[in-house]
């Protein structure tokens, strides 16, 4: 049987990792060795990043809400915990986008919250 040599596959992989190192500085995006540790380290950093978003995302929305509620004299969790009782469901990213656009709708939610 014929040996199969690895030179195409191993020039892909390389091809691979030098096309995600482009753009990085220096030695990290000429030569394979150090592109590979960047790469590596810049796809972890990614990762992590997708979760982190998520929740400065979130944080973001509470305090928007809560500059909201202190306006109409509430605190955010008296409001929150307001809207639960009544069954009202409305994620916070969509309470955040109401308390910064339409103050009238706003107000009617805490209206709502403090019965």
């Amino acid at each position: 049987m014929a040996r199969i040599k690895g030179a195409v596959n191993a020039h892909k992989k390389r091809r691979k990792v030098m096309k995600l190192a482009k753009g990085y500085w220096g030695a990290k995006s000429k030569q394979y060795r150090a592109a590979t540790e960047q790469v590596a380290r810049s796809l972890r950093y990614a990762y992590e990043g997708r979760k982190l978003r998520k929740r400065d995302f979130r944080r973001l929305w509470i305090t928007r809400i809560n500059a909201a509620a202190r306006l109409n004299g509430m605190s955010y969790s008296t409001f929150i915990n307001g809207l639960k009782k009544h069954n009202v469901d409305i994620n916070r990213k969509m309470l955040a986008d109401i308390a910064v656009n339409d103050a009238v709708t706003f107000a009617n939610l805490v209206e709502i919250a403090k019965q």
